[in-house]
């Protein structure tokens, strides 16, 4: 009789949890801090892109070596800590005023949150079944689309309804009870501190193994940010701002009910048959992003855009976990993020040059073809999972 392996148990339904609540915190704070700083501290607009900009460089200079801390503290011991600083650098957000500050502690929660979304994806890999690893990381890549969603609701709708500071106050609270629910991880022995040698080597930043997938989620995130960076201003340019939100909300739907079916069929048939097609309507939704003249097309590239992405990078991510032994799934987490981390982080640098040259529509033309050189790329790869390899591996921990 084939065993049933099953993914919704306790710790996974607390860990997903609180990921959701940390990425909340992250989207709701980048939907409203740019608004804080020019109303609130009569700031510019470029001042106010610091905000981000800072939080990224951060989180970028400290993802290499969290799979490192991973191993040394523990990967429970360390989700403790970095919710713990994560949760306290939210609070800060009430007390802090003098916009200096403000980017001293939005440069302090980057790191935080780097360590706690490399420790939160690291564990998920362990608590998920191998076998059923590509069903299980797409499952809880959802409380990350979830974030994306109702982050900008909640925080649009605390600002507009009350003010900045019952925003920092309710975040605060959800932060609180998603650092409370992970207090019920179990003390498993993968998440305990290994021996590591004193000698740094580059295998103490990255996984090496994970380098070519990671690289494949680089140019992906290079592409998404100019979703991300300049969707709202050329929706603005096009009349349609005021779908922005159900542009998101029509993405993050798309992408929770296509999660199921594209998880099972990972482990099922193989990344091939996740890969490809995700790549090929993630490339439509950027070219119907750039030809659109109404709103039903731009809610129709949302569509587009909400089930690539969500087949994607879930499908990368395990690909980066299955590439190397599985007592190594934090290394292999961090050089996922950190590569993704840099596209994002070099994607919105660039596309804002390319816009103010050309125009916003070239830039979801240049996304698209990003998108192709993914496909050509993933073509000459031919990435495979290794269900049997990380089954072994598990029966061996």
């Amino acid at each position: 009789m084939k065993k049933k392996y099953r993914i919704w148990t306790k710790p996974f339904i607390s860990l997903f949890c609180s990921n959701l609540s940390v990425f909340v915190i992250f989207y709701g704070l980048v939907s409203t801090l740019p608004l804080y700083a020019v109303g609130a501290l009569n700031k510019t607009d470029q001042e106010a892109g610091l905000l981000m900009s800072i939080f990224l460089l951060s989180a970028i200079i400290v993802r290499p070596f969290t799979g490192k801390m991973l191993d040394t503290a523990g990967k429970r011991k360390m989700l403790w800590m970095s919710l713990g600083f994560y949760l306290l650098c939210t609070i800060a957000y009430y007390f802090i005023k003098p916009f200096q500050w403000l980017l001293v502690l939005r440069f302090i929660h980057g790191i935080w949150f780097s360590v706690v979304t490399t420790a939160c994806g690291a564990i998920a890999a362990d608590l998920v079944p191998p076998a059923r690893r590509g069903t299980g990381l797409g499952y809880f890549t959802m409380s990350t689309n979830l974030g994306v969603v109702l982050g900008p609701l909640i925080a649009l709708f605390l600002i507009q309804t009350y003010s900045f500071d019952a925003l920092f106050i309710i975040l605060s609270l959800l932060m609180i009870i998603g650092a409370l629910l992970s207090l019920s991880i179990p003390d498993k022995s993968q998440f305990k501190p290994m021996k590591t040698k004193k000698k740094f080597s580059f295998n103490d930043i990255f996984e090496s193994k994970a380098i070519p997938v990671a690289f494949l989620a680089c140019l992906i995130g290079l592409s998404y940010a100019s979703i991300l960076s300049y969707l709202s201003i050329y929706a603005q340019s096009k009349n349609l701002l005021g779908l922005t939100s159900t542009f998101f909300l029509v993405f993050a739907v798309v992408m929770l009910l296509a999660r199921p079916f594209t998880g099972r069929l990972f482990d099922i048939k193989g990344p091939n048959y996740i890969l490809f097609p995700g790549l090929i309507l993630f490339m439509m939704g950027f070219v119907v992003l750039a030809k659109m003249h109404s709103g039903t097309m731009f809610l129709l590239a949302g569509a587009f855009v909400g089930l690539g992405y969500g087949a994607l990078i879930p499908s990368l991510q395990t690909l980066a976990i299955q590439s190397t032994n599985i007592k190594r799934s934090g290394y292999a987490t961090a050089t996922f993020y950190t590569f993704y981390d840099v596209g994002i982080a070099a994607g919105s640098y660039i596309f804002g040059i390319i816009a103010a040259s050309y125009s916003y529509e070239a830039i979801y033309l240049l996304s698209g073809a990003l998108v192709c050189v993914v496909l050509l790329l993933t073509l000459y790869l031919k990435p495979r999972k290794q269900t049997e390899k990380v089954m072994n591996e598990a029966e061996s921990v």
